[in-house]
């Protein structure tokens, strides 16, 4: 008999390794700019600078309870980014220095909480990438109910589990796997031509006359 919004998917598709190694040092900006700048992830800020890149393991929670975070931890695979959705609740958080400790025992490879954490001087230096909406003393509940493995929503975007997350000072964007490929290509060359564009602007020599084309195809009046 079904128990929906209490299961444990324990078996998902995670990419191959070398699909993600196309994102090493790539800016999550121009990763965005390669898909159309429509799947960054709103609000959720890092609490250091751990960069992030791995594959979505999901977990759904109640409002401040985390019991299914907590078995997250423990069977989620070494690399895994657990993608927490707890309604984006902003009264408990929902792990602190002992999870997250456990977490990089483990060899996990990131917490994104659509919701609080806590224990905020720890995360900024524990080399653990960490992104929340905010910060709470509140601890949690561990009750339940809760699902591992479904789709969650974090920042205002949905997350599939297996989805690639690439996170850094900027925030975080995720790319379905089948688009891996040609999002990465798409990204290294943008992040080529921006690398040209900075040389030209260093040099002095940027072109701005496009702007003004723009602007006057759009009809802007110009008043002396």
């Amino acid at each position: 008999m079904a128990n929906v919004g209490f299961r444990q998917y324990l078996s998902i598709n995670r990419p191959q390794k070398a699909i993600l190694e196309l994102f090493t040092g790539i800016p999550s900006p121009i990763i965005d700019d390669s898909m159309n700048r429509v799947y960054g992830l709103s609000g959720l800020k890092p609490y250091n600078n751990a960069p992030l890149l791995g594959a979505a393991f999901t977990v759904k929670c109640p409002d401040g309870d985390n019991l299914m975070f907590n078995r997250a931890i423990d069977i989620a695979e070494p690399g895994d980014i657990l993608v927490v959705d707890a309604g984006g609740a902003m009264d408990r958080a929902l792990c602190g220095e002992i999870m997250i400790s456990h977490a990089i025992h483990r060899g996990l490879g990131g917490f994104i909480v659509n919701g609080c954490v806590r224990d905020s001087e720890y995360i900024a230096s524990c080399g653990f990438p960490v992104y929340a909406l905010g910060l709470s003393p509140n601890g949690p509940f561990k009750n339940g109910p809760g699902e591992l493995n479904v789709p969650v929503v974090a920042g205002g975007m949905a997350v599939l589990p297996g989805d690639i997350l690439v996170g850094d000072a900027d925030g975080l964007v995720v790319i379905r796997p089948p688009d891996a490929e040609e999002v990465a290509a798409k990204a290294r060359q943008q992040k080529e031509t921006e690398h040209k564009l900075l040389v030209t602007i260093a040099a002095g020599k940027w072109d701005r006359s496009n702007f003004i084309q723009i602007l006057a195809d759009k009809g802007c009046e110009i008043i002396s």
